[in-house]
């Protein structure tokens, strides 16, 4: 009644993130390179510059330089028992301008000593082609993917590392959490989608153009891995996190459903293979002349995904507003508080339940596999004297959390593959380019200032999930 034998245990983080050397080896620059550090304490949020410019602070430039390091780190993630991985590929390793006629070997040849590594200790990697580090040189110069362009730039980079990895890597995903741009706003379109959006313009449109073009380069490449190794599985990557009704009332409940549409329709199309009646009903209120044609239909149809991966970090609640008849996703405008949930440091609301809630949504409306690719607690470690570091309240959020998928499993029946917890080891914040917001459970001695000896020490998270991996989540006592 548990979880499967061959259950997935391990953990995930991203190319940019953790690798570091940025420019070295023939990488190309990426969003995240021109990403600024930001800061929770002072509310500074992260900027996007118009290239890399002298004296600015680009935290990604350096991550914790795994890129140098993987073969000790990977050695501490099989030592915790972690019996997957995942990463993704840094596009601009490969392809550094998005545009380049032929792959860079120099990059390629990382990532097959990087699997190579992970199969010395029967670590299976779970591979994200696409993971908010998206050539800059395909912002600047085509738009991104307002560009049909950037489609075939997408599938050759897919392609060639299909071909390369094709015996090596079984488990992918596209587009890491194409659905977090459903916000528009201008970082999450300049990560998801290479759009580095001007004054003036209809970021609504702009969102819903590019994602097609993200979703039908998605298609594409699903269909080429089916053609290059049929074995390989490739999903979606869903950023999930539930909406439920502020009260009982009908229009609540209503205007949570439809939030749950609008910030989760590319789960539809990934797996359908076409766009949901409701989404085509707003295309026609807006009055926007898509570029969706007659060849992309098809192409979304062929290129349905094996299986849905996702993240889940916290939920949201939402109520119903007068001068919001359509009951439409409105970014920043309908979410309320909820009383019931304590929240983390940077405000995040803390829902093991949710988490149950999310994969029988899924289960129910899809019907296919699951994998859980993030989950995690970001939070302000404290490392003790003798260098020990306490994070329990780290334990007891993973803790909730796998209780709320066991139930899932055990109860409700859900195809679970695995879990992987949001991130093995200290990295640098996506969202707020920070070093002290920390996930790992193997802690990296560097902070915010950029003091520290990059020295890697176990947390008491460390020995807990080792525990929880041995017993395949039958112990989960935090002792």
């Amino acid at each position: 009644m548990g979880f499967r034998k061959d259950f997935l245990w391990g953990g995930a983080s991203a190319a940019h993130q953790f690798e570091g050397a940025w420019d070295v080896d023939g990488k190309g620059v990426s969003i995240a390179d021109v990403m600024t550090a930001g800061d929770n304490v002072t509310h500074t949020p992260r900027r996007i510059t118009d290239g890399v410019l002298e004296g600015e602070d680009y935290p990604n430039h350096v991550g914790i330089d795994f890129f140098h390091t993987y073969k000790e780190d990977i050695a501490l993630f099989a030592e915790m028992g972690m019996k997957s991985f995942r990463t993704s590929i840094a596009w601009t390793r490969i392809f550094p301008n998005a545009d380049d006629a032929e792959p860079n070997e120099a990059g390629l040849q990382f990532y097959d000593d990087l699997f190579d590594e992970c199969h010395k200790y029967h670590i299976e990697p779970i591979v994200t082609l696409s993971h908010f580090e998206m050539p800059y040189h395909l912002a600047k110069e085509y738009g991104g993917f307002m560009n049909r362009k950037a489609i075939d730039f997408f599938v050759k980079f897919a392609t060639a590392c299909f071909k390369r990895y094709k015996d090596k890597v079984k488990y992918w995903m596209t587009f890491n959490e194409i659905n977090n741009q459903a916000d528009y706003i201008p970082h999450h379109l300049a990560q998801e989608g290479a759009i580095l959006p001007k004054e003036g313009d209809d970021l609504e449109y702009m969102m819903y153009q590019s994602a097609h073009y993200e979703l039908v380069a998605s298609a594409l490449a699903v269909k080429a891995a089916h053609e290059i190794n049929p074995d390989m599985l490739v999903a979606c990557m869903i950023g999930m996190n539930p909406v439920y009704p502020a009260t009982c009332k009908p229009e609540d409940n209503m205007q949570a459903m439809m939030t749950m549409n609008f910030k989760y329709w590319f789960a539809d199309v990934h797996v359908r293979g076409k766009y949901p009646s409701w989404l085509l009903k707003l295309f026609e209120r807006r009055g926007w002349n898509m570029d969706i044609t007659e060849e992309d239909n098809k192409a979304l149809l062929a290129g349905t995904v094996d299986y849905i991966a996702f993240s889940y970090y916290m939920s949201f609640a939402t109520e119903a507003k007068a001068e919001n008849p359509h009951y439409e996703y409105r970014p920043g405008k309908d979410f309320v508080r909820n009383e019931y949930l304590k929240a983390s440091d940077w405000g995040w609301q803390i829902d093991g339940l949710g988490l149950r809630f999310c994969l029988n949504w899924f289960n129910d409306r899809f019907g296919l596999p699951m994998l859980i690719v993030e989950n995690g607690f970001g939070a302000y470690d404290k490392v003790e004297a003798d260098g020990s570091i306490h994070d329990d309240y780290r334990i007891e959020y993973l803790k909730a959390h796998i209780e709320a998928m066991k139930g899932a499993v055990e109860d409700e029946g859900v195809d679970l593959l695995g879990y992987q917890m949001w991130a093995p080891i200290d990295i640098v914040s996506a969202s707020t380019g920070e070093y002290d917001k920390r996930y790992g459970l193997i802690y990296v001695d560097m902070n915010n200032a950029g003091e520290g000896t990059w020295a890697r020490s176990k947390k008491k998270s460390f020995y807990w999930y080792k525990k929880v991996i041995e017993t395949n989540g039958e112990d989960l006592a935090n002792e």
